[in-house]
């Protein structure tokens, strides 16, 4: 279990991330077309997992669309977006930002995922949903770099991801 903040205020995931050289567990999540996909689906590829709350706030908004303006630079990457939005309203935001260098996939049939990967929140206002967290595996899906961010209302280390990727 991990403690983090919201403004101060704490509360608790179920878990913590995989650890860095662990392989990262498969999941089903749900694309915008209503597909579901697994990690096999990205096959060869290396991962920038972002996991965010919610796709209609600003902190998650805004590291999607700085993701999607540094994935054009990543060879072989792609940048898998995860929230428990339904995939209609991914599709929206995703549609409204022009953002075509990330995979925003739903929980909406994937909901162990979040517990799977420790960032389930077991209490407090965002109970139910997911803590914000970043993943980076290689291609062959063993974690590379891991990073919870404690602080809800904070972004990602961005720079720190993307550098195990150099």
């Amino acid at each position: 279990m991990a403690t983090i903040t919201l403004k101060g205020t704490e509360f608790h995931t179920n878990g913590d991330l995989p650890a860095v050289g662990s392989v990262a567990l498969d999941f089903v999540l749900t694309r915008q077309t209503l597909a579901d996909v697994s990690l096999d689906d990205f096959a060869g590829k290396r991962k920038i997992i972002s996991i965010v709350p919610s796709l209609d706030t600003p902190i998650c908004q805004l590291s999607t669309k700085k993701f999607n303006e540094r994935a054009e630079q990543l060879s072989n990457t792609v940048v898998l977006v995860v929230s428990a939005d339904l995939p209609f309203a991914m599709s929206r935001f995703c549609g409204a930002e022009k953002l075509s260098n990330v995979v925003p996939l739903s929980m909406m049939r994937g909901r162990n995922f979040a517990k799977d990967y420790g960032v389930f929140i077991e209490d407090g206002p965002f109970k139910g949903i997911t803590a914000r967290a970043l993943l980076v595996l290689d291609e062959n899906n063993v974690v590379i770099s891991a990073q919870l961010v404690t602080e809800i209302a904070d972004e990602p280390d961005y720079d720190s991801a993307l550098a195990t990727l150099s």
